[in-house]
């Protein structure tokens, strides 16, 4: 599992007080740039090897400015050419967030998917992970 914690900017935050909802699927990207450096480790995007397929993201509880939020990342799914990501928001001890991204191992010139192969899968299955958050 990745962990990245990110403290939440007072821009970050609505005519309600509470951190918009539009910052998480952002701050889930970039809790994914650990991930991001098993297929393009200087994240260059004339290099990348990734596309997004879907995301989804359910939203439990309120987030709030002045408290960090760590965000859990991990692989839910793995499968020949694509993967999912499962998230998790954590603030102040409550999981507030979940989300759920499949990538494609992606072949930009081509334009098709490529096999998971070798050493990037066994990277990918070392954050290899089932929880009860799993989409169904």
């Amino acid at each position: 599992m990745m962990t990245c914690t990110i403290e939440p900017a007072f821009y970050d935050t609505d005519a309600l007080g509470h951190i918009n909802n539009t910052r998480v699927p952002a701050w889930f990207e970039l809790a994914r740039n650990e991930l991001f450096r098993l297929f393009t480790p200087n994240l260059d995007p004339r290099q990348w090897r990734l596309i997004l397929a879907r995301v989804e993201v359910d939203y439990h509880a309120e987030l709030h400015y002045g408290h960090d939020v760590t965000i859990h990342t991990y692989i839910s799914r793995l499968g020949n050419s694509s993967f999912t990501v499962t998230q998790e928001a954590h603030q102040n001890g409550q999981v507030t967030n979940t989300g759920h991204t499949v990538m494609v191992h992606f072949d930009h010139q081509t334009k098709s998917a490529i096999p998971i192969e070798g050493e990037l899968r066994q990277a990918l299955e070392s954050h290899l992970e089932t929880r009860e958050t799993e989409p169904a």
